[in-house]
């Protein structure tokens, strides 16, 4: 850790300046500490389907440049004047989001995810200051204090980075519908996303079941803690499993035919979503009234819920399994991950930006 203040507020960082375009190495600017502020040397960066939605211009026109990375995790440099919760040293992190209106009802829930204003995102927004926010595949971020995250010290850096979305997007509809022991899930994909949501469902207590497109994971699967793997291609999962579920965490970021799935759930079974592919899903409503089943989506977690992640995490010995790559493979990783060639999650180490 280098420590201290950097004097030059413009900061090194791999960028993209359109749709589908190459990454190359830009210089960003990141803004003087406010007295709430906490400034962040980053260590590493996951990346994220998210990543490539929106570099892809799949989710609206992409800003130039468009610095990704809402998977962070890093050392504190420096704090502004009145920063209490932190010090230069600590192991930190940053999510999805870095700032809300912190008034509304969602707000005052900590559930500032649901902000009825907007969340700031971490990336592809525009903060209070009217300036555009930039991410985490960059060496330095400045972040209001109430939106900073501690990371245990059980947690290694580099793993602790892809539950900053992968991990709260995962554990927040677990803990929200209160899967516990006896609980029986099924988790559909085994990508970045659904194989954290597998070690987190078998850490609740829950019976978990793995949905994959084929058997190529199952090992690893159940190794993860699944008591059972389905191959989805095959029709007679539907048949045999029709029924079974509790809860079902869709993490697929691809269209499904979603009222296969939803034929699996048990009365008053829910289906959430997790996964946002581009194109819309066709929903009939006939998949859900006979047996009182729900289908809902849910969006990362609030803060307070975030660190309560972490915490549960740490506790539990749970850690994504990653890749770590230098910042000159970015592009080779999107097209791995498109290709579902990664078990399970990309890392940016940051010294190589």
């Amino acid at each position: 850790m280098d420590g201290g203040f950097f004097v030059s507020q413009t900061v090194k960082a791999r960028g993209v300046r359109g749709a589908k375009e190459s990454f190359e190495k830009v210089e960003i600017t990141r803004r003087d500490l406010d007295e709430y502020d906490v400034q962040i040397e980053i260590k590493y960066a996951g990346i994220c389907h998210s990543d490539i939605h929106t570099a892809h211009g799949e989710w609206g026109e992409v800003t130039d440049p468009l610095v990704p990375g809402h998977e962070i995790a890093g050392y504190v440099t420096d704090i502004g004047s009145k920063v209490s919760a932190y010090k230069v040293g600590d192991r930190v992190g940053v999510g999805c989001m870095v700032d809300s209106c912190g008034k509304c009802s969602s707000c005052e829930k900590g559930e500032e995810q649901y902000c009825l204003e907007g969340n700031v995102p971490t990336y592809a927004g525009v903060d209070k200051y009217g300036e555009p926010t930039q991410g985490g595949y960059s060496t330095h971020i400045v972040v209001t204090e109430g939106f900073v995250v501690r990371i245990p010290d059980e947690l290694p850096l580099d793993k602790a980075a892809p539950l900053l979305c992968a991990g709260i997007t995962t554990f927040s509809p677990l803990n929200h519908w209160d899967i516990g022991k006896g609980s029986k899930v099924a988790v559909v994909g085994m990508g970045g996303l659904g194989h954290v949501a597998v070690k987190i469902a078998n850490a609740m207590g829950a019976e978990v079941t793995v949905l994959s497109r084929t058997l190529a994971k199952e090992e690893d699967g159940l190794k993860f803690g699944a008591k059972h793997y389905y191959a989805t291609e095959d029709e007679e999962t539907f048949e045999k499993l029709a029924g079974s579920f509790d809860f079902i965490l869709n993490t697929v970021s691809a269209k499904l035919d979603i009222n296969k799935f939803l034929g699996l759930l048990a009365l008053d079974g829910t289906l959430v979503n997790v996964g946002a592919p581009a194109e819309p899903l066709d929903l009939h409503v006939f998949s859900l009234i006979p047996q009182r089943r729900s289908f809902a989506g849910s969006l990362i977690g609030g803060i307070r819920e975030t660190q309560e992640m972490l915490d549960f995490c740490a506790k539990h010995g749970i850690e994504p399994e990653i890749e770590v790559i230098s910042a000159d493979d970015i592009d080779e990783a999107y097209d791995r991950v498109l290709d579902s060639d990664v078990k399970y999650r990309f890392v940016i180490d940051t010294a190589t930006i």
